[in-house]
Order: structure tokens, then C-alpha cells, then sequence
């Protein structure tokens, strides 16, 4: 995604199970957490410019970078549990996920040949561009869940496909097979995950040591700029590509995993479980996602960041609340009117019933 998370009813609908028959009510805790991490998004990219001029910020993105999209999809994961293939299933799995991803695949390539300055680049709906990649990914993992159903370790299972993908760079990049496979455990984990799991993380003990592990892994992060590529964090290339020797691959994969799922944990640890002024807003994270990148497109090829004070303190905290604003403002109730046609395309007539 950079230069590229109970109810059913707590996400969008292209990450909701059939669970949502069952228990209507949503739950606070979830639709904040998808609110903030969908957030921590919009912030990431928006500090990417920044990063050159600043050794700060460049800590603070990789630190973002570390558990932000992991957080997403372990509770995309958990939402999709339920998965098994049926006709209904597979029909939302249609109208939630691929019709959107044909329709922000072709908007984003028409719209990156004119800011990136490509005006021939072809429409592919097998090279997802940009943010489509999440998309590609979550049909992939969906249509899987099956099976990982039936795998008695699924988790380690899928944390060796991934180590594998790792040491594999004739993969190609259809629909970003190295990103589905790299991130494939996360999901995973996910899916095997259960209620008392996430009321463990909320506990106030877990709430207190999320301080000092947030601290540590700041200065680990900073410690890390000039040593360690961002690109590992990333999970769209194997070792050979980011010109490491290929056994770092697997290695890398295992402390990543670790490392995220540590940080994961202490983010939702101060998730608030109540409901707040944002939680309705978590409902509406796929919209926020998906639309946000035309803004982050636009600020570049307008030079928006052409501004020197934006390189200056003041400039980045500037840039994080205009980011988080963004990113808000995508998530209500009018935008949701304006594109629910993209997003959430109503095509009950297209299926027998």
C-alpha cells in the first residue's frame, strides 16, 4: 500500500460474515479500533514525503508501519470465520470485494496517468495499483478460509507459506501475490482467534505495559532508520529484491510477525471499548481507505509539500492532524451516500434468488 481490523456488523460490509444475522448489535470496541487504525493509514502516508528531511517522523512511520495493517487484517480475519463458500457468502464476497476492486482499480489508473504522469499506463485487473492491493488480498484470503478450517496448525502453516514467498521473486506481481502470501498469517491468526482473546488485550494490566513496550519500540524504531530498509515492512517483495540474501527472508518474516502482533496487542489495548464520537465511523473504514489515496495523489502532483515549514515540527504536526481529518471527514455518513454505488454496490438483481 505505500509507496502500501464480536459482531459481524463491527466492519464494513465487504469484512462481515453471515455472523451479522445473529447478533445485530455492533460492537463499540471493534468499530474504534477499525476507526483508529484506519486513521494511523491515512497518517502513514501522509509522513511519507516527510521522511527524507526528518529522522523522527521516519521512526514514527516505520513504527506505524509495523502494526497498523496487521491490526486491520486480524480483525478482517476474525470477521470472516464464518466463511464457507455458500451462495450467500460468496455473493457478498462478490458485490463487497471484487465489484469495488474493479471499480477503484480502473478509477486509480485512470487517475495515477494523469498525477504520476503516465497517460498510457494500461487498466490490468491482475496488477491491483496502490491501495486495490488490501482488495485483491481479501478475496484471496476469503475464498481459503475453508481450508484454513481443516489444517490442524493453521497459523504456523501460514506463517511457512509466507516465509517461503519471502525467498521466492519469480512470483510476479499478480494481484500482488507476494503481499497476499506475506500478510496470509495475520488473517490467519484471525480466523482461530476468539472472543476471550481480544477481552484478554483489554485488561488493565495489558493497557499498563503497552506504555513502556510503545516507548521501546519507538527508540527501536529510531535506532532502526539508517540500519534497516522500511521496505520489509511492506510486504510486497521477497529478500533478493530488496537486495538481502535470501535466508533474511524467512527470518525477517518470523521477527516481523512477533514484533507486529506484540504491538497489535498493545494497540488494542487502548482501544476504548465504549462508545465514542468515532465509533459510528468504524463502520465506514473501507470508504476511507479506498478514497483516501486520491488525496494523497493529488497532494503530490499539486505540491502540496513543496511548503519548507511542512519539514519543520510544527509543519509535521500539521500534516498528521489534516491527515487524520482527511481520512474522518471520508469515513461520514454523506460520503458514505455519495459512493455506497463504488463501495457498496447494491446488485441483488444480478443473483437468482
Amino acid at each position: 500500500m505505500s509507496s502500501p481490523s464480536i459482531p459481524a456488523a463491527a466492519v464494513p460490509r465487504a469484512e462481515q460474515d453471515d455472523t451479522s444475522r445473529q447478533a445485530p448489535q455492533r460492537d463499540a470496541f471493534f468499530d474504534n479500533a477499525k476507526y483508529l487504525a484506519i486513521v494511523l493509514v491515512a497518517v502513514g502516508h501522509a509522513w511519507e514525503p516527510l521522511r527524507d528531511g526528518s529522522r523522527t517522523v521516519s521512526a514514527l512511520y516505520m513504527l506505524v508501519y509495523a502494526f497498523h495493517m496487521p491490526a486491520f487484517i486480524v480483525v478482517a480475519g476474525y470477521h470472516s470465520r464464518s466463511f464457507d463458500g455458500g451462495p450467500e457468502r460468496v455473493k457478498r464476497l462478490i458485490t463487497g470485494v471484487v465489484l469495488p476492486y474493479i471499480v477503484f482499480e480502473t478509477a486509480y489508473t485512470l487517475f495515477t496517468r494523469w498525477t504520476d504522469g503516465v497517460p498510457d499506463r494500461p487498466i490490468t485487473l491482475l496488477e491491483p495499483l496502490y491501495l486495490t492491493w488490501f482488495l485483491a488480498a481479501l478475496f484471496v484470503w476469503r475464498l481459503t478460509t475453508p481450508l484454513w478450517k481443516l489444517v490442524r496448525w493453521p497459523v504456523p502453516v501460514a506463517l511457512v507459506v509466507a516465509m517461503l514467498a519471502t525467498v521466492s521473486p519469480s512470483l510476479g506481481e499478480d494481484l500482488d501475490v507476494q503481499r497476499v502470501l506475506q500478510f496470509l498469517p495475520y488473517f490467519v491468526l484471525g480466523l482461530v482467534l476468539r472472543p476471550e482473546h481480544f477481552r484478554m488485550v483489554r485488561r488493565r494490566r495489558m493497557r499498563m505495559l503497552a506504555v513502556p513496550v510503545f516507548a521501546v519500540a519507538s527508540a527501536v524504531a529510531y535506532w532502526a532508520v539508517p540500519r534497516v530498509t522500511s521496505g520489509w515492512l511492506y510486504h510486497r517483495d521477497s529478500a533478493q529484491e530488496l537486495s538481502a540474501p535470501a535466508w533474511y527472508g524467512p527470518a525477517v518474516t518470523l521477527v516481523l510477525f512477533g514484533c507486529s502482533l506484540l504491538l497489535v496487542a498493545c494497540f488494542l489495548a487502548w482501544v476504548p471499548g465504549r462508545r465514542t464520537w468515532f465509533t459510528a465511523l468504524g463502520a465506514a473504514t473501507l470508504y476511507g481507505y479506498l478514497l483516501h489515496g486520491f488525496v494523497a495523489q493529488v497532494s503530490k502532483y499539486w505540491g502540496w509539500y513543496d511548503q519548507d515549514w511542512l519539514y519543520r515540527p510544527l509543519g509535521g504536526i500539521a500534516v498528521t492532524l489534516v491527515a487524520a481529518v482527511v481520512m474522518t471527514a471520508l469515513c461520514t455518513p454523506p460520503v458514505r451516500r455519495v459512493f455506497r454505488w463504488a463501495v457498496e454496490p447494491r446488485t441483488a438483481w444480478a443473483f437468482r434468488r
